[in-house]
């Protein structure tokens, strides 16, 4: 969205656009929050992104501290604050060290040894003070040293020594703050911090020990934006941006950099706010809120694993996503062909989406936690910014209109088989349409080099019963209970997917009495089938099938946009009207098809309702991981925990 510039400069308050740029962060952007943990595995452990973010503890830290408790989106109250802040540390060091740079200061305490200057508590008692709890290397007296020591400190331990007492003391005011307040979240901003490891480690370390990890110091990964945003946001507000929400672009942003001061002194010499050149962010045609199913939002996680935290798997999905490159390429010229420079912007996709690649490699937290759904968004985004916004648009076209022609042919074999043997049948279409997925090399290679490949090849290549994950033989008995109410139903790709495998089920909920919601992505996404291209395809097998024809005459069959356009599924960023719906319905089984989906994604996501996973492993590494073979079946069904299934007569197993 464009606004057009004024030519007078509006004064905004510091403090109310602060407060609005730091509520706006922790809404919108994923993994915005982190814990800094030094000795850790991975030392940025993100927080999940919580809908409830109200009440919390700002400390901003710029010249002095400023202590902020919020408490809704409009009410704040400074209470309390100090003078002894970055403005401090800045004066005292310059005094202390001759250096003039703020960043010169914190690359000196980061070599520095803080032990040469302070005392500690085993300099006047030989060790700890057990009686007490105090540790022998707590520091006793800041600069205890300095006093009765005869020799000159260097500036390395100076520096240090100063960054301590600064960070401790205003840890401690925070955690006094918090404990004042009740308040159990404490987010830490301002230009002190700048994502600077000793700083971090030094309030959280302080945080930890007067409150007896009861409060944990939480920093943010654009807090150098706050501000900045919050004047945006007000100067927005006659188009009120809050009715929006709002995505970090991965192809714009540069990424939070590392932490480490030797490892880019650049970035660091760069001054400005450490650790960001640029945040771009992309105001999302959708409000996108919670699936209302998910059991519990607060402690749901879309991803299956954590790359930032599994070196293996960051390494292979790195190479995986490196190697398919030259392919992604050739089917984004190839979806222009009307457009000679095509080629050029291919390239340079080609070099920003391989430098992206890079930087994670060396930096895997620079978006949050690193996950195959985030490096499938950033190559979307990456396509997008080179205006390739659909690469896989020949491809599915070519394939609706050849899976269209088979589609009364499979319904009358289905119709034909026995009531077990269709219901079997019928999911093992669903199984094979979901292996035409052209986002795995190892089936965009088969369907390359042989475009006779169809829908029963793609059966015979499937694992036989008993599957990886096979939880069949429940979900047969299920059916031969009551019919659901309505199914949620989470699309993937186009072509034999979604019209030799997922429509005939569709067909067969639709016959036994089940409203059905088609969820499908808002945009394009590899050969994902999108909500526009759905609403063609149904209104086209319609006109040759009388049952899902009534269905839409009925009102029973709904095709609805999920507010994605990701090969994955983020449940707690659907799109607001699909939640109404959802609500409005009375869904009571969601079922959620495809690898990005089902097992990147959701593979662990509990639900209120009863849930079915369905998906085929198109990556032999993945597959062996998990202990089966390349094309292995994962059908997973799910009841919730404790809760009886009155349909069936059964309960969920433990």
């Amino acid at each position: 969205m464009k606004y057009q510039c004024r030519r007078r400069v509006d004064k905004e308050d510091e403090m109310t656009c602060l407060i609005k740029g730091c509520n706006f962060v922790l809404k919108n952007i994923p993994h915005e929050a982190f814990v800094y943990a030094k000795h850790a595995d991975s030392e940025f452990r993100f927080q999940t992104t919580n809908p409830d973010i109200f009440p919390y503890l700002l400390v901003n830290i710029g010249s002095g501290v400023s202590i902020v408790k919020v408490e809704s989106e409009d009410k704040f109250e400074r209470i309390g604050g100090s003078s002894i802040g970055g403005g401090t540390f800045w004066g005292l060091g310059a005094l202390l060290t001759k250096t003039k740079r703020f960043d010169e200061l914190l690359q000196l305490a980061s070599k520095g040894q803080h032990a040469s200057v302070d005392m500690l508590v085993k300099d006047i008692y030989g060790g700890s003070y057990g009686y007490l709890g105090l540790t022998g290397d707590l520091i006793a007296s800041s600069f205890g040293k300095s006093a009765t020591a005869d020799k000159d400190f260097s500036k390395e331990d100076m520096a240090k020594s100063l960054l301590h007492m600064i960070s401790n003391d205003i840890g401690q005011l925070a955690c006094l703050y918090a404990k004042l307040h009740n308040l159990s979240r404490v987010y830490f901003g301002g230009f002190f911090i700048r994502g600077h490891p000793v700083t971090m480690h030094t309030i959280t370390y302080s945080i930890n020990f007067f409150t007896k990890g009861e409060v944990q110091a939480l920093f943010l990964r654009h807090e150098g934006y706050l501000g900045t945003i919050g004047a945006f946001l007000k100067g927005a507000e006659e188009d009120n941006p809050n009715q929006y929400s709002w995505g970090e672009n991965y192809a714009g942003s540069s990424g939070l950099m590392s932490v480490s001061p030797d490892m880019n002194p650049m970035q660091r010499a760069r001054s400005g706010t450490f650790p960001f050149d640029m945040l771009e962010m992309d105001r999302l045609e959708r409000q996108l809120v919670n699936l209302p199913l998910l059991q519990d939002p607060s402690s749901y996680i879309p991803d299956t694993v954590d790359l930032t935290e599994d070196a293996l798997a960051r390494e292979y999905w790195l190479y995986c996503f490196e190697e398919a490159l030259d392919g992604v390429v050739k089917r984004a010229v190839a979806s222009q062909p009307d457009m000679p420079e095509a080629a050029l912007r291919a390239e340079k996709f080609r070099q920003k989406y391989r430098h992206k690649l890079q930087t994670l490699r060396q930096q895997p937290f620079a978006y949050g936690s690193l996950t195959v759904r985030s490096l499938l968004d950033t190559r979307e985004h990456c396509l997008n910014e080179f205006n390739f916004p659909d690469p896989y648009s020949k491809i599915k076209q070519r394939e609706n209109d050849i899976a269209l022609k088979y589609y009364q042919k499979a319904v009358k074999s289905l119709d034909e088989l026995s009531w077990e043997e269709k219901q079997f049948a019928l999911v093992r279409g669903v199984l094979a349409g979901n292996v035409f997925d052209w986002g795995a090399k190892a089936v965009s290679d088969v369907l390359e080099s042989d475009p006779e490949f169809g829908f029963e090849e793609a059966k015979r290549q499937l694992e036989e019963r008993p599957w990886l994950v096979d939880s069949y033989d429940q979900w047969l008995e299920r059916l031969k209970g009551p019919p659901h109410k309505c199914a949620l139903f989470f699309v993937d790709n186009s072509g034999v997917d979604i019209i030799l495998g997922v429509m005939p089920f569709v067909r067969e909920l639709l016959s036994r009495g089940t409203e059905v919601v088609l969820a499908s992505n808002s945009g394009p996404a590899l050969n994902d089938v999108t909500n526009g291209e759905l609403q063609i395809l149904t209104e086209r097998i319609a006109a040759m099938d009388p049952v899902i024809e009534a269905g839409l005459r009925e009102d029973r069959l709904l095709l609805v946009q999920s507010g994605s356009s990701s090969p994955c599924l983020d449940l707690s960023r659907l799109d607001k009207v699909l939640a109404m719906v959802v609500r409005e319905r009375q869904t009571d089984l969601v079922i959620i098809e495809g690898m990005g989906r089902a097992i990147h994604t959701n593979y662990y996501a509990m639900l209120s309702c009863e849930s079915l996973k369905m998906a085929v492993i198109k990556n032999s590494w993945l597959a062996d991981r998990l202990g089966g073979k390349l094309f292995s079946v994962v059908f997973k069904y799910e009841v919730p925990a404790g809760k009886p299934n009155k349909d069936c007569g059964a309960f969920s197993p433990s």
